[in-house]
């Protein structure tokens, strides 16, 4: 695993950004290992729902996970408010920094993450490939 370090800034997207960088960097596998920061704006989609929640307000970040990949993400985030209520979710974009977002990255060089249509689910899943190197 090679580890890279961002700072995102005041009013940056997350999921755009982490995006962009999978696409510029050309990532075929990467995780996120951990996030520091905060949030004024979060767009989420909570568990078994279809439409966003879009929440308003001062949020720190307590914990963001998932997969990164050139050819698509899966990330989740959990935040909480002033008084420590919180609340975790699919990350949609539009979520806008408020101070700091510091997020390591794993970036995996002998695999490969594609999304794959799963007729099971209905949702392109998680289809982990091995890249063989010559």
């Amino acid at each position: 695993m090679i580890p890279i370090a961002i700072r995102l800034h005041p009013g940056q997207d997350i999921l755009a950004e982490l995006e962009s960088i999978a696409e510029l960097q050309e990532y075929e596998a990467a995780c996120i290992l951990t996030c520091a920061g905060s949030l004024t704006k979060a767009c989420l989609r909570l568990a078994n729902c279809n439409e966003a929640t879009e929440l308003h307000g001062h949020f720190e970040i307590v914990s963001l996970t998932g997969t990164l990949s050139r050819h698509g993400s899966h990330l989740h985030i959990a935040i909480a408010d002033g008084q420590g209520k919180t609340i975790g979710a699919h990350l949609l974009a539009g979520s806008a920094v408020y101070t700091t977002a510091e997020i390591v990255i794993g970036i995996l060089p002998d695999m490969r993450f594609l999304r794959t249509m799963d007729t099971q689910t209905g949702f392109p899943e998680l289809d982990i490939q091995t890249i063989v190197k010559e």
